[in-house]
């Protein structure tokens, strides 16, 4: 797989800028309901990724990847180590591969990593959320 697309998908999904005023993935990330929430620690995302699952909320995308605990919980192992950079990045390579082998295309892998469905609604989420991944693509190999 190549570095560069999984180092994109971070970037636009968990991507912030820092202090430094550089972007960067950062993994102490949940998304709620489409609310993304950014913690300063492991522990501070551990502590609010269990609130919202004892909460009975079971969809939130989480940490560096944003693997979505709901349909993956059982890829990323306990809340602990779902929010661990390499288990999560991992478990987002798997993922993606997964799709990568059904297609055969990386366009295609890169979309359906963001919207697995078939559905008309799905695919144009799907292919949107490529072209996005791809420009960002473009953006790293010019070292911006």
């Amino acid at each position: 797989m190549p570095p560069v697309i999984l180092y994109a998908i971070a970037l636009t999904e968990s991507g912030k800028t820092l202090r430094s005023n550089k972007y960067r993935p950062w993994p102490w990330t949940l998304n709620v309901a489409g609310v993304p929430r950014r913690y300063l620690t492991r522990k501070a995302a551990w502590k609010g990724l269990l609130f919202y699952l004892q909460q009975g909320i079971k969809s939130i995308d989480l940490g560096i990847m944003q693997v979505n605990w709901k349909y993956h919980h059982k890829k990323l192992g306990t809340p602990w180590q779902a929010l661990g950079p390499v288990n999560n990045t991992q478990t987002g390579a798997r993922i993606l591969s997964a799709e990568y082998k059904k297609t055969g295309l990386w366009k295609t892998a890169i979309g359906r990593y963001h919207s697995p469905g078939r559905k008309p609604v799905q695919q144009k989420r799907a292919e949107k959320y490529a072209r996005y991944v791809l420009k960002r693509i473009e953006w790293i190999k010019k070292g911006l």
